[in-house]
């Protein structure tokens, strides 16, 4: 069994790592020249603001009354400078958004995992080509463009980490933390000549990094009045701000503007994926070199904001995120950054035509040096004879477009040159484009071909372990060619030679060569696959062809969940009429009508709102004295029905419920605590932590008999589970548990109406006593049914909680119990515990199944995780780079979560299986079980 786990494990991992090497793969060369606009620049210093988190149609609508949140920014807008929309890309994290502005590029979705605050690999940005540079904000953001700075130039100031607090009473804090740093440092600036020496150059980029909006956004919500009141102090400290520096510099007129965020945020305080809500960014640049508001009678856009925002007379200009980069690099004089995809908004800028012109050629120049590198090292690394060029750039033509241009631009034809550099840019990144992805077919279909043999490998176990299929068939057959192992060791050689003479990655021989043993071990049970081919064709077609298309049925309904939740519930309705269309209604009626009422109740989860509801403490509340109703009923019961019921055990079941009431009381405490501004209480903290470190210990010390261990499980984990909760989520695994418990007693019904004899009762099963391999039977269609059951539980147990299969669903409130201080990984370790519960309750649940029903763990596991691969295939190929960032973010999500599944149910399988046949003394007094 280990060795199964450990090969589907690895195999699975790969799978999982497939998709950031086949689709989003690092965009970076490195070796081009710096570029920049040969031409004396408009402005002499450059100030980046920078509002972390907020939303372009919260600084731009108009509040209830009327007014402007922002009246300076709008006056900047109606009588100063430019504005429009920055659309960011996936994913939208504070990293991969500063790194768009400040160096031009996008993140590739991978690099999220490779490091949270620093970009695992080394690029240019546009401070690195500044004289000097100086910043204040968040350290996790400041120290991410000041690693590496050889040159001494990028200065930074930032608050300590911890002042990232949302449960702090005022985290506009961390605003005005930064703007009277800044006007401080202007102050004795004038009584410092070394640095006013330096104020005093040319290529000069002030960064302010405002956290306190996004922080406000976490904590209440981007609709609350916190939200509204922090972009009301931006706006007020940075009219503030512009009067400092141009008081500073004599009002010199050098000095140029730019306002933006990173992202935007969801209606529930998250972000991280493609919604509208997340992507669309204010921007708004005034000052030297930005051309002055211009009006205009009627716009066409696709969406309807500007009669929202009342700004339909003032021409919007929308921009891409990357497009940031170049412009502040044009505006002070400074190099493009090297890797740069963003297109200067010519229309933007407020110089000469001469100017627009030489700048959108350096800009074409810069991005084509990145086309040729990438070509490069793409043709360097395959052979020739199987390498195909993007014929749409050919070396000839890239030197006639540039040398027109040229000739536009000495004719003064500066619109014409605008127009030929533009469309060399484009067939530039559509090349930059086809090389990045030129492998990406080969590479799909080897993992494909993994797919697919680990899949007939996992049904030929299960088909070799229950069913005696060789019979018939000759010993010659059973024997495989001699030759077979030979075929497949020079298949490897002959790939691995050729990867080797590309000098491809070390990933590319994994995917390659991974598949051939997998199908060596298929083509190896030749003998099971003729006797499962006989099998088949005795069965009547028409019965063989209604089987096939239920399975297919089931399998499409369980992908369609991802995009529409509701298909839970009909699945779940279709689920409670199981008893009615088999005896198991004349045999158990009670546990028959329990199925039903339970499965309407788990209906009712998947139709509620998705994450984003206002919390409801009250709900959290509810469902915890529910629960100590149910263990005061439970906790009579087994007095009633064991006259030797211990204090050991009674002991563990008061514990258990006092955890219980204790968890109740500190999501009370801390939401009403919070409401009134006065942070995290330290004991609420403390109880909250002990509380999930006991959780992980207390079901070990129940009896190892099956309620009574499964009942322990379900108070452990409910006590941790209200703690993570903030609203109607906190009843689902209640319901699930009661669910989970009729399932277990109607498959012992079916058990005991089968041929297959059962000799105990499912009150008197301990599950120490692990199901031999002697007792283990052979394969019915029942069995397959429940493997699928267990498929759709765990995707009704992530679905059913209120998530959606997106990166940006999970709300951050539910971790307020356990701390409010800005910290990305343990707040999404207990995130991930949240949704975890309730697939451990599923799993627990489905190892009472496997021993009631008497069939190997192995083999219903392995029907488990072939349902689940089935699935993780259809959304492989429903995965998507291109399209709107909405469509991009929720394919990759939706891989990656089915994927997560697949490879967490390995682990939840041995964390259920500890949990349930693992027992501890509370005293230190050892149990003697049937081990």
């Amino acid at each position: 069994m280990l060795l199964y786990v450990a090969l589907g494990l690895l195999v699975h991992l790969v799978f999982f790592a497939s998709i950031f090497d086949i689709y989003f793969t690092s965009p970076l060369v490195h070796g081009m020249t710096p570029r920049f606009t040969p031409l004396p620049p408009p402005a002499k210093r450059l100030m980046l603001f920078v509002a972390d988190g907020l939303r372009a149609d919260k600084l731009y609508e108009l509040d209830e009354d009327g007014n402007s949140r922002a009246p300076f920014l709008r006056n900047v807008i109606m009588n100063e400078g430019s504005w429009g929309i920055s659309h960011t890309h996936v994913p939208t994290e504070s990293r991969p958004g500063h790194v768009a502005i400040i160096a031009g590029f996008y993140e590739d979705v991978s690099a999220v995992a490779k490091g949270w605050k620093e970009n695992p690999v080394e690029f240019d940005s546009l401070l690195n080509e500044t004289r000097y540079t100086w910043s204040w904000g968040s350290p996790d953001i400041l120290a991410m463009f000041a690693k590496g700075d050889s040159g001494n130039h990028i200065f930074t100031d930032s608050y300590d980490a911890s002042s990232e607090d949302f449960g702090a009473h005022d985290v506009t804090k961390l605003d005005t933390w930064v703007f009277d740093h800044v006007k401080e440092f202007f102050h004795a600036a004038r009584n410092n000549q070394s640095l006013l020496s330096k104020l005093n150059g040319d290529r000069i980029v002030f960064f302010l990094h405002l956290l306190g909006i996004d922080t406000n956004g976490h904590a209440h919500r981007p609709t609350s009045r916190e939200y509204s009141d922090n972009i009301k102090l931006v706006d007020k400290e940075l009219k503030e701000i512009e009067a400092t520096v141009k008081d500073f510099y004599g009002n010199d007129g050098k000095t140029a503007f730019v306002f933006t965020a990173d992202h935007g945020m969801t209606d529930w305080g998250s972000h991280g994926a493609g919604h509208p809500l997340e992507t669309c960014t204010p921007f708004i640049a005034w000052g030297a070199g930005i051309r002055l508001p211009q009006k205009v009678s009627a716009q066409n856009f696709d969406d309807s904001y500007l009669q929202e925002w009342k700004l339909e007379n003032w021409k919007r200009q929308d921009i891409n995120q990357a497009d940031v980069a170049p412009l502040m690099a044009a505006l002070i004089g400074v190099p493009f950054p090297l890797n740069s995809v963003g297109i200067i908004p010519v229309d933007m800028l407020n110089t000469s035509d001469l100017f627009k012109a030489e700048s959108m050629f350096t800009n074409a120049v810069q991005i084509l040096e990145q086309f040729k590198v990438k070509m490069t090292q793409k043709k360097e690394a395959t052979l020739s004879f199987l390498f195909t060029p993007f014929k749409s750039l050919s070396d000839t033509k890239q030197a006639n477009i540039l040398r027109k241009a040229r000739y536009y631009i000495k004719q003064k034809k500066y619109d014409e040159a605008v127009s030929l550099c533009r469309e060399l840019i484009d067939l530039a990144l559509r090349g930059l484009a086809y090389y990045h992805t030129y492998d990406r077919l080969f590479l799909a279909s080897n993992v494909v071909l993994g797919f697919v043999g680990w899949i007939s490998y996992a049904s030929l176990l299960i088909i070799k372990s229950h069913c005696n299929l060789t019979r018939g068939v000759s010993t010659e057959a059973k024997n495989p060619s001699r030759l077979l192992p030979y075929t497949f060791v020079a298949i490897g050689l002959f790939v691995a030679l050729l990867l080797l003479i590309q000098a491809c990655p070390w990933t590319y021989y994994v995917y390659c060569l991974l598949p051939l043993p997998i199908w060596y071990a298929v083509l190896r049970e030749i003998p099971v696959i003729q006797g499962f081919v006989t099998v088949l064709l005795a069965f009547r077609p028409w019965c063989f062809l209604g089987y096939l298309l239920l399975f297919i049925l089931g399998v499409e309904v369980l992908v369609l969940s991802f995009f529409y939740r509701c298909t839970l519930t009909a699945g779940l309705v279709a689920f409670a009429a199981w008893p009615l269309i088999t005896p198991l209604w004349t045999r158990a009626k009670r546990t028959s009508l329990s199925w039903i009422l339970f499965c309407f109740l788990l209906a009712v989860f998947p139709l509620l709102p998705v994450v984003g509801r206002e919390p409801d403490i009250f709900l959290v509340v509810g469902a915890g004295l529910l629960v100590l109703l149910l263990s005061l009923f439970v906790v009579t019961s087994v007095i009633k029905r064991n006259d030797s019921f211990i204090n050991e055990e009674l002991v563990l079941h008061l514990l258990q419920m006092l955890s219980i009431v204790l968890s109740v009381c500190v999501v009370y405490g801390t939401h009403k605590s919070l409401l009134e501004k006065q942070g995290l209480p330290l004991l609420n903290q403390i109880v909250s932590w002990t509380i999930l470190a006991s959780s992980f210990v207390t079901p070990l010390l129940s009896p190892p008999v099956l309620f009574d261990r499964l009942f322990s499980i379900l108070l452990a984990s409910m006590s941790t589970y209200l703690l993570l909760s903030t609203g109607c989520e906190a009843l689902f695994p209640l319901v699930l548990s009661c669910l989970m418990f009729v399932w277990i007693h109607l498959e012992q019904e079916t058990l005991q109406q089968s041929a297959v004899s059962c000799k105990q009762k499912v009150s008197t099963i301990q599950f120490a006593c692990n199901t031999d391999m002697t007792q283990c039977r052979d394969l019915y269609l029942d069995d397959i049914r429940r493997a699928f059951f267990l498929v759709f539980f765990l995707v009704t147990a992530f679905f059913g909680t209120g998530n959606i299969a997106s990166v940006n669903s999970f709300d951050p409130s539910s971790v307020y119990c356990f701390l409010t201080v800005f910290s990305p990984f343990k707040m999404g370790a207990l995130i991930m515990w949240k949704i975890l519960i309730p697939f451990v309750l599923v799993m627990c649940a489905f190892e009472a199944v496997q021993l009631t029903t008497q069939l190997s763990s192995k083999s219903l596991f392995l029907m488990v995780i072939n349902i689940s691969d089935i699935m993780a295939l259809h959304f492989f190929f429903l995965i998507k780079d291109y399209g709107s960032w909405l469509d991009i973010g929720t394919s990759i999500s939706h891989y990656v979560i089915v994927m997560s599944m697949t490879i967490f149910m390995v682990f939840l399988n041995c964390l259920a299986q500890m949990l349930t046949t693992k027992k501890l003394s509370l005293c230190g007094r050892p149990k003697s079980h049937v081990t």
